[in-house]
């Protein structure tokens, strides 16, 4: 089987724009991420994902101060730390 140079050429381009939405699509997913000090922190979104609760528990832990927050021009941001002491907290009762 025998590919032309202009075909060849057309597929490798394609190819490279592939490469290139994915090298963007990477970038975003990295560049969601908030670092404070170092440490990453996560949204309400993120972290109702990450330990299957409801935002109403999520609340609770909040107002029992179980769980650490801090307040970002008006939006809530947990560490990732003070997320994982939480579950080994929760494990250990």
């Amino acid at each position: 089987m025998n590919i032309e140079r202009t075909e060849f050429t057309a597929w490798m381009e394609k190819i490279m724009e592939r490469f290139d939405l994915l090298k963007e699509h990477i970038a975003t997913k990295q560049s969601k991420y908030i670092e404070i000090d170092g440490e990453q922190l996560l949204d309400n979104q993120d972290v109702l994902q990450l330990l299957k609760i409801s935002s109403r528990s999520l609340q609770r832990y909040r107002t029992n101060k179980k769980l650490p927050y801090y307040t970002i021009s008006g939006k809530l941001y947990y560490k990732l730390s003070d997320v994982h002491q939480l579950i080994r907290s929760s494990l250990s009762k």
